[in-house]
């Protein structure tokens, strides 16, 4: 597939996806989704994704332009169910680390991709918005899963009710996110960020699997997932590699199988 609205590239081990469509500020097209869901469907032997945004924004939400394919009509829901919900599945089910670097303003829909993944570094100019209510919609694209878990059911609330920005620095105190840099540092951190990961053990992503199980566990049912996760994580090359450098005294070389 031919990439117009998306930017994807390699650097190292580290699948770079750049939303874009700077000109209406990364607003999600389904041009768009069909393109990263092409992209994350074929991101070959990347151990790292980092996703981003072309110019001054990561993304400001659907296109509410006419043939945006935008949730807001009368198919919203079905909208949501054909064309977010498969690339959302398949984000979450990833099966390497996903970082986002939050370059602009991060708003609806947009604000979802960036906190779904599995670490957030944010822009120290760059803000996050629950837009939804300011258009007579609720917030979609996992939000209302996401944010009562990482900020407590009385933000989330705030934050959709209201509508208000949130700046990356109140995201920061808040647990949204885990970092906030200056923005012309932004996309050195991220990389240095997603390159260690993607030159991480295997178990990274077997790690990302036991948290997602979590938030549908009972601490019974947890305890058993990390046993049958530790099994698989014991049976890696990573792992043999990982004890044969402790015990020589070392840094790891892992390959990440």
């Amino acid at each position: 597939m031919e990439y117009t609205k998306i930017i994807l590239e390699r650097v190292g081990n580290v699948a770079v996806l750049k939303l874009n469509a700077p000109d209406v500020l990364n607003a999600m097209s389904q041009d768009m989704l069909r393109e990263m869901t092409h992209a994350v469907e074929n991101l070959g032997d990347a151990r790292c994704l980092m996703l981003t945004g072309e110019g001054r924004a990561f993304c400001s939400g659907a296109n509410l332009q006419p043939g945006g394919g935008s949730a807001a009509d009368k198919n919203a829901g079905a909208n949501l169910e054909t064309h977010y919900h498969p690339l959302i599945n398949r984000l979450r089910n990833l099966d390497i680390p996903m970082v986002a670097a939050v370059n602009g303003p991060a708003a609806g829909v947009g604000m979802s991709f960036a906190i779904m993944s599995d670490l957030v570094i944010a822009a120290r100019s760059a803000y996050f918005l629950q837009a939804f209510a300011r258009i007579g919609l609720i917030p979609d694209g996992g939000a209302t899963y996401f944010l009562p878990r990482l900020v407590g059911m009385r933000r989330a609330m705030e934050l959709s009710m209201l509508a208000e920005r949130l700046p990356a620095e109140q995201a920061l105190e808040w647990g949204l996110i885990n970092r906030v840099v200056d923005d012309e540092q932004l996309m050195d951190e991220a990389l240095t960020v997603a390159e260690r990961l993607a030159n991480g053990p295997k178990s990274l992503s077997i790690i990302r699997q036991a948290y997602w199980q979590s938030l549908g566990n009972g601490f019974v049912e947890q305890l058993q997932v990390e046993a049958e996760l530790q099994q698989q994580a014991s049976l890696t090359q990573d792992y043999k590699e990982g004890v044969k450098a402790f015990l020589e005294k070392r840094d790891a070389k892992f390959a990440g199988s």
